[in-house]
């Protein structure tokens, strides 16, 4: 599940479930180890679960006290839709810098922001699994969601995260747990789903559970225990939810079948049986996986004059 690209993930928006079985031709497409697809129907997908979980971030940007003229990294930015929300926040005497490894993605990111007016953007492919610098660091906030999940290296990465926050600055990460995601009372079709969705992504190394390690892993990399977290969830009537889990299941099956997780037959009826549930269980509640966010502030250096401390957010 990545947002950003890398981000991930789980959108109900892209198919209604009654579309054709993936193509063996789409199941043997590339996998370059990540689990999910880079087209364009996936990056607007990624676009509108973006937009679904607008609120629960904006909260958490309020929570860091996010203000006009601060600087940002949105690491793992993906289309680019927290960087607009960044943007809107901290105004044209700010900065927003986005990073992924996505260079198409991210060009089209710029673009957008741009078009909207918001110059104060910019964009750097950055691998950061693999040392490069970031540019513009340090920053008054480092955010990051659906972007650890997709990371096997995961306590590295948070370690250049930390390292690029600003003394005085935040580090504010978001992420999935799949544990509970469901309908009640449970549907087979959704067992299988689960099984299928979470195989796949086990088979690209990504941690379907990482939302409910945050903590755990902010202590690995020598963070320290979160200033505090937040849980944000989404419940839907099947009829609905189901869409989403449609969405999904299409876009990492080339990965499961190309491991032996499924097969395109034992697919294609898991297709048919989420829709056939839909119309005969559409009000059965269906949660989504949960987004669970954790935040941290860097310790700023006591000011030894009258003159400001660099890098701290303003309040």
């Amino acid at each position: 599940m990545r947002e950003r690209s890398p981000a991930a993930t789980i959108d109900p928006t892209m198919t209604n479930g009654t579309g054709p079985a993936m193509s063996t031709a789409e199941a043997e497409r590339p996998q370059d180890g990540y689990a999910l697809g880079r087209t364009p129907q996936e990056y607007e997908r990624l676009r509108a679960q973006a937009r679904i979980w607008e609120s629960a971030t904006g909260r958490l940007f309020d929570q860091v006290a996010l203000a006009p003229g601060a600087s940002c990294l949105d690491a793992g930015c993906g289309p680019g839709e927290t960087m607009r929300l960044m943007a809107q926040r901290v105004g044209t005497s700010g900065q927003v810098t986005g990073v992924d490894v996505d260079a198409s993605l991210g060009a089209q990111a710029i673009a957008m922001l741009h078009d909207a007016g918001h110059r104060q953007c910019d964009f750097a492919r950055v691998d950061l699994t693999a040392g490069e610098p970031v540019p513009g660091a340090p920053f008054e906030l480092v955010y990051a969601r659906l972007l650890l999940y997709h990371l096997p290296q995961r306590v590295t990465v948070l370690k250049r995260l930390w390292d690029a926050v600003a003394p005085g600055g935040h580090l504010l990460v978001q992420d999935y747990d799949l544990d509970g995601t469901g309908a009640l009372p449970p549907l087979e079709s959704l067992d299988e789903w689960l099984r299928v969705v979470v195989g796949a992504f086990s088979t690209a190394r990504c941690d379907v559970r990482v939302g409910a390690r945050l903590p755990q892993l902010f202590a690995q990399a020598g963070i320290g225990t979160p200033d505090g977290t937040d849980v944000a969830g989404r419940l839907e009537p099947f009829a609905d939810a189901q869409r989403m889990f449609t969405a999904v299941f299409r876009s990492v099956l080339p990965a499961a079948i190309a491991h032996g997780i499924t097969t395109e037959q034992r697919a294609a009826a898991s297709l048919s049986e989420l829709a056939h549930d839909a119309q005969r269980f559409p009000d059965r509640p269906t949660l989504w996986p949960l987004m669970i966010g954790a935040w941290k502030r860097k310790p700023a250096p006591a000011a030894s004059s009258g003159h400001p401390v660099p890098g701290r957010v303003a309040r």
